[in-house]
């Protein structure tokens, strides 16, 4: 008895922000959980919440692009900037103008592209978007357990426990998550704050050192031109390597994710949040700027104060080439102090990633009844994060130059997808120049991505196995869920209501089903005819036809208006829905709820192959009506005496 009422307790803390379980004992009209607004704040500040994920890669940043480009890293980073600035802020200012409420790039598409072919490129999209925000925990985490490790104060015996330091710093992110992630806004202005401060000291501190002592230039030149010739080569060796750097571009789509906790002006309206759209165009541009002088900045001092060994696996600047220079140059006690604020910023990053992981997997899958209803609770998902984080970890062995391809493949692709998206949105606004615009960053960031792609196949590699994942368990769960009611809530036009209440009081209400194929009075006259005559319906009982259309099949939870028309002097009741027998369900138990009649509802059989007939019903709404509403009627109501009637005749 205790076991019971103890993981009964648990089983509501871990679902907290769901439904209860259970909730079909009651069927009928069946309301969405409303959720408190998130508290608003000003740009700036919600500026830093998407800035622990965006300035924390300056953590690894310098020290990957130096392995990447060596000492061409600061012109390879100068395309990066020019790329960011030219290319991601415009496409990016254009998504927040057109997704306010922080649906992003996959939005613009879902809104693009409807029905299946939609559904699926979304799935597509959120395995890329997955590989994006775990890497972007693992990653962070395992740089993390680098800076810790290499700290002079840090214990002998910890350096080769990286791997257990990282799995550590993950499980207390997920804790953090479990308990609830209150004032997250107020902690990243703290930790943003302080990192962007030691990060500009010792970018001066570097800046003084390369400066007052020139043979360290000239030999980074003479460098360059032994390696690569002309400076026209050297360009074209950057434009070709800057692909590797793509992770200087994370953070524009958890940008856009974040716009709900902008606070706008006080005309703004859910269409018009026009103060909303500003504040995040100036967060942003700001967070653009910052970051482009940070990694031009640390891209120039690291590949020409730091010797070329230490950037390698097992060198002391590998994945914190900042942190080297820090110690370096002043000191232990201050390296120290830029090694905490560095390993909290990183673990903070991580915890934007979870939060965008959090807002992009309940606004979709859900939704698309392409997973479990608990997955919309913040808890299990956390767990189930947690879970694959710590496998990636252990798979990569903590190692932060492994993980860059993966992490660069789910940046570039968000990015990518998301210049086509605007540049589509252009096109169907007539908008040419911008057309032409949008269109040439997409080509860029396209190339972009090939390169990455065929450079660092590993990447994508993963990405799939994220896709593949996405894809397997939304279709199983759709197919699990495609018994429920799926109706939101279920209301009555007055029409409707009208004649459901005028039959209501003759003491029973029949509704026949009727194929939206023919909408002639004699067409009624005759299902009527037959109906009456197999089902043995007295003549004296009124009928009312029932038609659902069905607009997109592959939608799922929706709301149901019915409305009426008379065609000659028979009274059909209409309703545009996903699926016919979840409709026609949840509109009789409502029927059912508005009376306190239990209604009768008459189909016919359909021919056909019954699994041919299946498959219809789960991709496209319509098959064997019949035995799949009498089994959606029996799985949302317990009790048989209160179930609508269902009868079938050949």
């Amino acid at each position: 008895m205790t076991s019971k009422h103890t993981r009964s307790r648990f089983t509501r803390w871990l679902l907290d922000g769901t439904d209860e379980p259970g909730h079909a004992q009651h069927p009928g009209p069946m309301r969405s959980v409303e959720h408190a607004e998130p508290h608003q704040r000003p740009w700036w500040k919600v500026m830093c919440l998407t800035g622990v994920d965006y300035f924390s890669t300056l953590g690894y940043q310098p020290g990957i692009a130096a392995i990447a480009a060596g000492v061409l890293s600061p012109l390879a980073t100068l395309v990066l900037v020019l790329l960011t600035l030219l290319g991601a802020l415009p496409v990016y200012r254009r998504v927040a103008r057109e997704s306010p409420n922080g649906g992003g790039s996959l939005q613009m598409f879902a809104d693009i592209m409807p029905r299946w072919s939609g559904k699926l490129f979304i799935l597509v999209l959120l395995g890329f978007a997955a590989t994006d925000f775990v890497i972007t925990m693992t990653l962070s985490a395992a740089d993390g357990a680098a800076h810790i490790v290499e700290n002079p104060f840090t214990p002998a015996s910890w350096h080769d426990e990286r791997l257990l330091i990282t799995l550590v710093m993950l499980a207390l992110l997920a804790a953090v998550f479990l308990r609830g992630f209150a004032e997250a806004i107020g902690i990243s202005v703290v930790l943003v704050g302080a990192f962007l401060t030691l990060n500009a000291i010792v970018g001066v501190v570097g800046l003084w050192h390369v400066f007052t002592a020139p043979d360290l230039v000239v030999d980074w030149t003479h460098a360059m031109t032994a390696e690569h010739g002309n400076i026209w080569l050297m360009v074209g060796v950057a434009l070709l390597v800057f692909p590797k750097l793509a992770l200087g571009l994370s953070g524009f789509e958890t940008g856009v994710a974040v716009m709900p906790l902008i606070k706008g002006e006080p005309g703004d309206t859910p269409a018009d949040p026009r103060g909303r759209i500003i504040g995040a165009r100036k967060l942003l541009t700001t967070a653009a700027l910052i970051m482009s002088v940070f990694l031009l900045l640390s891209s120039f001092i690291t590949v020409v104060l730091i010797p070329e060994q230490e950037f390698q696996p097992g060198g002391q600047a590998n994945g914190r080439a900042l942190a080297y220079l820090a110690h370096e140059y002043l000191g232990n006690g201050f390296g120290t102090v830029y090694d905490v604020a560095t390993i909290a910023i990183l673990w903070f990053a991580g915890a934007s990633a979870m939060a965008g992981l959090l807002n992009l997997v309940p606004r979709y899958l859900p939704r698309y009844g392409m997973a479990p209803e608990w997955a919309r609770a913040v808890r299990p998902l956390v767990l189930v994060f947690a879970v694959v984080a710590f496998g990636i970890t252990w798979y990569f062995d903590a190692d932060v130059d492994a993980q860059g391809a993966a992490y660069a493949t789910g940046v570039l692709v968000l990015i990518t997808s998301a210049a086509v998206a605007v540049t589509m949105s252009a096109h169907r606004n007539g908008e040419r120049a911008k057309v032409i615009g949008f269109g040439l960053v997409s080509l860029v960031f396209t190339y972009t991505t090939i390169v990455n792609v065929f450079e660092r196949p590993e990447g994508v590699h993963l990405a799939s196995l994220f896709i593949a994942a996405v894809i397997v368990v939304s279709l199983a769960s759709r197919v699990h869920r495609a018994f429920e009611l799926r109706a939101i809530e279920v209301t009555f036009s007055p029409e409707a209501g009208a004649l459901i209440d005028a039959a209501a009081a003759t003491g029973v209400i029949r509704i026949v089903t009727h194929d939206v194929d023919d909408h002639r009075p004699e067409e009624y006259d005759e299902k009527e005819r037959v109906q009456r005559w197999e089902s043995h319906i007295p003549d004296t009982d009124s009928i009312l036809f029932l038609e659902v259309v069905v607009a997109d099949p592959s939608d799922f939870n929706a709301d149901l208006r019915v409305d009426a028309v008379d065609v000659g002097r028979h009274h059909i009741l209409t309703v545009t829905a996903a699926a016919v027998p979840n409709s026609v369900a949840a509109i009789l138990f409502a029927i059912r709820d508005r009376t306190g009649l239990e209604p009768h509802v008459y189909f016919e059989w359909t021919e056909g192959n019954p699994i041919v007939n299946l498959l219809r019903f789960l991709f496209v709404g319509e098959g064997e009506v019949a035995p799949v509403t009498r089994e959606i009627i029996r799985r949302a109501e317990p009790d048989q005496a209160r179930r609508p009637h269902v009868h079938v005749d050949s």
